[in-house]
């Protein structure tokens, strides 16, 4: 049994003396107040290397960050002379008075971050500026230089290294048991590590992050730099939050209504905020809210009530959003040292601006849509995955579709059948299924008033209307596309990947599928049917899937679409830079960044046509890109773009993920869907678009999908949902 110290009571002859502490107490007290857990040592750390102005970061973790924890940056670096009073409290570059908080605009300001994380842990910087000729390696403990093991001094020492700085943490809170046993598991501290990369990389699309457990090739969180919040969000969260999201840019300068308070102007009141947050089609358990207020991240339980309070009436009950916002304030109007962590911020006129980003918001949501879409998941393979006692009666079923086709055929024939068998059973209506090609998809329920011919990358090939009498035109004869034969072990463990992620009942859903319709050319929705199912699927989702399997497929033996005349690279290269948002955060221009891009494609052009197929001569001109499908044409207003992204989205350094994300992007390059998102009534897309769109879908991509493509299981989150299921169907009706 243990018992608990008490403090000593005051003596007979009075109160016990006052006694200043120790200043070793003092600091691994206030230690405890900054670093609570790996993910907030993670915290401080990235915020030194955004302030470093790094373009890139990577983070390696072992054992949840208990046992390390370092994190790499490509920043400024830090000077020799400041390395002794680097990890000491109070030390800073961001201030010198007092006055200067009501000036701040970095992350970081009192000097205690690494202070603190030196009182718990073992901590060692390697770091190395422009100008240095070499980096310098200091460890320290409790605040000071220390002594590497086997050494006995404690001063910096000369060793290789690039720019920036390199901050390891190994064995945090190994002096101080107590917090080290309230930590979770190194599985759940591991996920708040990500979780915290993950917002910082929202906020930073121009910045590059990497976070992996030591010992993995793959990392977990793997962003580009030089991309915007939006692909950052597609990037990180997938494409079942992209596809629903709205943006709203708010300022202090606009009218929400004809009674908003028109004496902000008086006041000199100056803020702007931005928001990405999801319409009424996305729903989620939880709300996500990503805060930051001049760039730091916080939480504020006002703003996220009030944000939660404007979708009360447009989610179903329980259901949450997915909302980032970031608020941008005069800092002299911002107190950032409410809180040790910098977690929470206060800030002037705090109601009035929360209430003008809720009513912008709502707003934005009332005109995007008038009605939500219920959406619900469900077993996905209720007649595939029979129980071992009734798998005779996949037999039965053949043998009732055979009776449906031809119910008055005679199978006596077979002389193993009984004579029970030989009558024909009745087949109910609601478990009849559909498997003849003349029967009507959606299209042809429209009447049509003349043919038109549906442009297929020169093909001449005619669009099918036709009603129930009308014959199905001949299925496209394409030759069978064979795996290449390649010897690269690179290439071999992404096959095998592929194999080894295959979901076998989604993958005989989509193989053995019947085609329906096209739901919604512009948000990439169709239907197809098996068995007595109706399935709504994502066909973007699931031809950028395609199209990488394909695209690794013929590896070094793809077909190539020539370009006639050859269109200058750095033109194409030009035109989506110019369009992109978010570059003025960058470091570079815009001309630099073009440059940057033309010289990396060019560098290796030749393994790009010998790979890909993808064709740049020595002037620079394109002539010829891949083709991943016959008959299949991709939107070439989408070239620009997509040899932009391969400057930033490749990782040329590392051979297996350089080609894994080259086909990536070369398989998002093929997606079929509109340059932009959405069309608008000022630029709606024209007729014969849209017909030799549907025409590839329906012809070429669809029975491509039930050829070739192996189902991963990711495509289960929202891309392939169950919306009927005929048995149910009748159950409602009968009802009625």
């Amino acid at each position: 049994m243990t018992t608990q110290a008490r403090s000593p009571s005051p003596t007979p002859d009075g109160p016990l003396p006052i006694r200043r502490l120790q200043e070793s107490v003092i600091n691994r007290i206030a230690a405890g107040e900054i670093i609570q857990r790996p993910a907030s040592a993670l915290k401080e750390l990235i915020e030194n290397s955004l302030d470093a102005g790094s373009m890139s970061i990577k983070i390696t973790v072992k054992d949840g960050g208990m046992k390390l924890l370092q994190i790499q940056d490509s920043g400024c670096g830090i000077r020799k002379a400041d390395l002794p009073i680097l990890a000491e409290r109070f030390t800073t570059s961001k201030l010198s008075t007092f006055s200067d908080l009501a000036r701040l605009t970095t992350y970081g300001f009192r000097g205690e971050a690494l202070a603190s994380i030196s009182y718990v842990s073992h901590l060692t910087v390697i770091t190395k500026t422009k100008t240095d000729s070499c980096a310098w390696k200091a460890c320290y403990a409790d605040g000071a230089l220390a002594a590497p093991r086997g050494t006995t001094s404690s001063e910096p020492k000369a060793c290789a290294g690039n720019d920036g700085t390199t901050i390891t943490v190994e064995n945090l809170f190994y002096n101080t048991p107590t917090r080290l046993s309230a930590l979770r598991s190194s599985s759940e501290e591991y996920a708040r590590i990500l979780d915290v990369v993950t917002k910082y990389a929202i906020h930073n699309p121009h910045v590059s992050f990497t976070c992996k457990k030591a010992g993995s090739s793959a990392p977990d969180v793997s962003t580009p730099s030089a991309s915007t919040t939006a692909q950052a969000i597609r990037l990180l969260y997938g494409q079942t939050i992209a596809k629903d999201l709205l943006y709203a840019s708010i300022s202090a300068s606009d009218q929400i209504d004809a009674t908003s308070d028109a004496s902000s102007e008086d006041k000199g009141e100056t803020w702007s905020a931005e928001a990405h947050f999801t319409n009424a089609h996305y729903h989620a358990k939880k709300t996500v809210l990503l805060l930051f207020i001049n760039h730091r991240l916080v939480e504020s339980l006002r703003i996220k009530k009030a944000l939660e309070s404007i979708y009360n009436g447009i989610l179903p009950k329980g259901a949450s959003p997915f909302i980032y916002l970031s608020l941008q304030i005069d800092p002299q109007s911002v107190d950032v040292n409410v809180h040790p962590t910098k977690r929470e911020v206060h800030f002037l006129d705090e109601e009035t601006i929360i209430e003008r980003i809720a009513s912008s918001l709502q707003q934005k949501l009332i005109g995007q849509s008038q009605s939500r879409v219920f959406e619900y998941q469900t077993l996905l393979t209720g007649g595939i995955a029979e129980s071992q006692n009734v798998k005779g009666k996949g037999k039965e079923r053949e043998n009732q579709r055979g009776t449906e086709e031809s119910p008055t055929s005679d199978r006596t024939d077979s002389p193993s059948m009984t004579p029970s068998s030989q009558k024909p059973r009745k087949t109910l209506s609601q478990h009849k299924v559909r498997t003849s090609l003349q029967d009507r998809t959606l299209e042809s329920m429209f009447p049509v008033t003349s043919s038109q011919t549906a442009a297929n990358g020169g093909s001449g090939s005619k669009a099918a209307d036709f009603d129930d009498s009308s014959p199905v035109p001949n299925p496209l004869k394409t030759r069978e596309i064979k795996a290449s034969e390649c010897s690269l072990t690179s290439v071999q463990k992404l096959r095998r990947a592929i194999v080894q992620g295959t979901h076998r009942q989604l993958h005989e859903i989509l193989e053995k599928h019947t085609f329906v319709g096209i739901v919604d050319v512009n948000r990439c929705l169709s239907l197809i049917q098996y068995s007595t199912k109706l399935y709504l699927v994502n066909h973007g989702a699931l031809a950028e899937e395609l199209f990488y399997q394909l695209g690794l497929r013929q590896f070094g033996n793809i077909c190539r679409i020539k370009l006639d005349p050859p269109p200058p690279l750095k033109d194409l290269v030009k035109l989506a830079v110019d369009v992109e948002e978010g570059i003025e955060r960058s470091s570079l221009s815009r001309p630099q960044i073009v440059d940057r891009i033309v010289d990396v494609l060019m560098a290796r052009r030749e393994m790009l046509s010998e790979y890909f197929s993808l064709d740049i001569s020595a002037d620079g001109a394109v002539e010829s890109i891949p083709m991943l499908l016959r008959n299949y044409t991709p939107n070439l207003d989408k070239l620009p773009l997509f040899l932009m992204r391969l400057g930033p989205q490749v990782n040329w350094a590392s051979e297996r993920e350089c080609f894994e994300s080259f086909l990536r992007e070369l398989a998002f390059f093929y997606v079929p869907e509109p340059l932009s998102p959405t069309h608008t009534d000022e630029a709606p897309q024209s007729e014969a678009e849209d017909k030799s769109m549907r025409w590839q879908l329906q012809h070429v991509l669809f029975p491509a999908i039930a050829r070739y493509l192996v189902a991963p299981k990711s495509l289960l989150d929202r891309d392939v949902v169950q919306v009927a299921n005929l048995p149910d169907l009748y159950r409602v009706f009968e009802r009625c």
